[in-house]
């Protein structure tokens, strides 16, 4: 079978599939949550949009650098590839290249100093469909930048970090699920080139989970949402 006729037909189109994939990973992308690890920030079947240029022009499809564009910010919500095997992770920046940073009982330290925790209160939370827990919900202050985070007091979960030093060139982040998150309190820190970019919107949402189990419902109220 002579292929050259119909590639020759649909080249524009075949053009436009590589300009689009090229676009998704070197300009922009976007990723659906599978898991509660942001909660209440983010939440499974959120889908999210990502700058990939936010902090580095990189060879698409590799962790190559070619020409740094921006500095990463504590506070940033953040796609990474995990230093501890390659999952695409998505977290939030709590600690800078040169940052002490450790954690006490859940409080978060940065250079000796605890973060602060306002507006403290308990709500109910699911872990899976049928199994309930009490969650404990705070805005913590970051620098300048204020998000909610999440503690689960009833699950076994590690609350005590000592201090570290962020090395040079990477980053210290954390879920803002606390007690449910594969940070870097287990994959250590992160090395800028496996920042993918920095997530910036909610796109589109749907409840994925039910009460029974399976459902698909849309949550229209986080449609188009700026991530805090």
């Amino acid at each position: 079978m002579n292929l050259r006729h119909p590639l020759r037909e649909n080249r524009g189109f075949l053009l436009f599939l590589l300009s689009f994939a090229l676009f998704r990973t070197a300009v922009a992308d976007w990723n659906p949550i599978p898991s509660g690890s942001m909660r209440p920030t983010l939440l499974e079947g959120d889908v999210v949009l990502v700058n990939r240029l936010a902090y580095d022009l990189k060879v698409p499809l590799t962790d190559v650098v070619l020409l740094p564009l921006g500095e990463p910010q504590r506070g940033d919500v953040v796609t990474l590839s995990s230093p501890a095997g390659g999952t695409r992770l998505i977290k939030r920046i709590v600690g800078l290249p040169g940052d002490r940073v450790a954690m006490h009982n859940g409080t978060v330290w940065i250079n000796g100093a605890p973060l602060q925790y306002a507006d403290v209160h308990t709500v109910g939370e699911r872990l899976a469909p049928g199994w309930p827990v009490d969650a404990v919900r705070a805005t913590e202050q970051l620098g300048p930048r204020a998000h909610t985070v999440q503690f689960l007091p009833g699950v076994s979960a590690r609350r005590d970090v000592p201090e570290r030093v962020v090395p040079a060139g990477e980053y210290f982040v954390l879920g803002d699920n606390r007690d449910n998150s594969e940070d870097s309190r287990f994959i250590g820190t992160v090395p800028r080139e496996k920042l993918i970019g920095r997530a910036h919107h909610v796109l589109v949402a749907a409840d994925w989970l039910g009460e029974d189990g399976w459902r698909m419902a849309p949550r229209l109220d986080r449609w188009l949402t700026a991530i805090r």
